[in-house]
């Protein structure tokens, strides 16, 4: 009797220290299907701007962007490159609608207009002057080519979003939209200008704009219609006798994928050689590499000069600006 007495109190004790757990929750399945139901329906959050998020010291972040760079900016300057006209008057709307009068509801603030005229116009021309230099034979449409395809939405943007532009942006759009955050950027090289000269700014320009060349060619950049008409262009400028196409070597002919390739002659030398799908393919891709030849843009060329600018641009721009 005793032995049993003690059996019953020892799984009384034993299943009141472990109590029966189940294993499976039966209700999580269908709440987790009421969960991705209930998102489908209403879509994915609408993007909140980093700004207006929780733990943010916009002071703070725009010291932080400062130091990142290991530019001097003025901070007031800096504050006002990252303020965009949309942004004001949502503010202003905003505070007219909690009921304050349009005298209260005014902001003492300035938008980013005039330093992004600042730095768009100083960037166009540091861009030209480098340019020039480093590629003396190309013609001022292929100069000027590679100044849109350097200035243009696509290559400012991807460069921002990189330096966390878009996060210290005020603006009423979120995201922000190419041309607004293209804007901020030259807003920013406007600051930069204004707070640290002409000397500073070109090699912000130089470090960030100019590297997206690297692995491009010409002709992705430079929109060229008939490249043989610019080739005789070119050599008859240079008094150089006309170029003579002749074909050089073909492969497959009788098949579907023949390749043909046409060599250029001036004066008996082979000047240039290229390939193609057909005689005609061959003879533009020909002419397009002695251009590349020419204009001291082949894949091989020489890397660019980081070192310190010249003396004579550094005082020009100084001038200017």
């Amino acid at each position: 009797m005793s032995s049993v007495l003690f059996t019953l109190r020892s799984l009384a004790v034993s299943s009141l220290r472990y109590p029966p757990v189940r294993g499976k929750k039966r209700w999580l399945r269908s709440y987790l299907l009421a969960l991705e139901k209930q998102r489908k329906l209403e879509g994915p959050p609408k993007p909140v701007p980093r700004s207006q998020q929780l733990n943010f010291d916009y002071h703070a972040e725009i010291v932080a962007f400062s130091k990142r760079l290991n530019e001097s900016f003025s901070l007031d300057l800096l504050k006002t490159a990252f303020v965009n006209s949309s942004y004001l008057v949502q503010e202003q709307n905003r505070r007219l609608e909690l009921g304050l009068d349009k005298e209260t509801a005014a902001l003492n603030l300035q938008d980013n207009q005039e330093l992004f005229q600042r730095g768009s116009d100083f960037t166009a021309l540091y861009l030209k002057e480098n340019l020039l230099q480093a590629f003396p034979n190309l013609p001022v449409s292929g100069i000027t080519a590679l100044i849109d395809y350097l200035t243009s939405e696509e290559i400012i943007c991807h460069v921002a979003q990189n330096l966390a532009v878009e996060d210290l942006a005020l603006s009423s759009e979120c995201p922000l939209s190419p041309g607004t955050l293209q804007r901020t950027f030259f807003a920013v090289i406007g600051a930069l200008l204004q707070s640290s000269g002409p000397e500073r700014t070109g090699l912000f320009i130089r470090d960030f704009l100019i590297p997206q060349l690297i692995g491009k060619d010409l002709f992705d950049v430079w929109s060229v219609r008939d490249p043989m008409t610019l080739l005789v262009e070119e050599l008859s400028k240079r008094n150089v006798a006309l170029p003579e196409p002749r074909l050089t070597k073909q492969s497959g002919v009788s098949t579907a994928l023949p390749v043909y390739f046409v060599g250029l002659y001036c004066n008996k030398q082979l000047i240039a050689e290229g390939p193609g799908d057909s005689i005609a393919a061959a003879e533009e891709e020909a002419a397009r590499v002695a251009l590349r030849k020419m204009f001291g843009f082949t894949e091989n060329r020489r890397p660019w000069n980081y070192s310190v600018p010249r003396k004579d641009n550094t005082e020009k721009m100084a001038i200017l600006y």
